[in-house]
């Protein structure tokens, strides 16, 4: 099952066209991904403190749809394999009121290692769809 975080815009969110500024939406992604993370029992703080860091090599975004103020939404997050030490986090953000997408992405992340290596956590690993 899609995992599904649900939001409101707020007004300083918006831009002077009155929509959502572009920039916004990866905080939203950004949330929703440490929420799923969560979720499934992988805290990224305590990972910090463990020496262990996800962080994003690539984010690809394509806006759909424009969300204006007070609009509910929903971010959903799924993840895959990209490559041997990097994983994708598909997302998209969808409006409630009309099922409208307003933007889909990859957020393509890897974790490094005390030593700064990088590596797929087992923890992720095994949230991923067998190949």
């Amino acid at each position: 099952m899609m995992f599904r975080l649900e939001f409101k815009v707020r007004d300083y969110e918006c831009d002077l066209q009155g929509i959502v500024n572009n920039g916004v939406y990866f905080n939203y992604l950004e949330h929703a991904r440490h929420e799923y993370l969560l979720d499934k029992g992988i805290d990224f703080a305590k990972l910090t403190e463990d020496k262990i860091h996800l962080v994003v090599v690539r984010s690809e975004m394509d806006y759909k749809n424009s969300l204006t103020s007070g609009d509910r939404f929903v971010v959903e997050v799924s993840v895959e394999r990209v490559s041997k030490v990097k994983f994708g986090f598909r997302q998209r953000v969808v409006r409630l009121s009309d099922e409208k997408v307003a933007l889909e992405a990859l957020v393509i992340g890897t974790a490094l290692n005390e030593r700064g290596r990088p590596f797929v956590l087992p923890e992720i690993a095994a949230l991923m769809p067998e190949e």
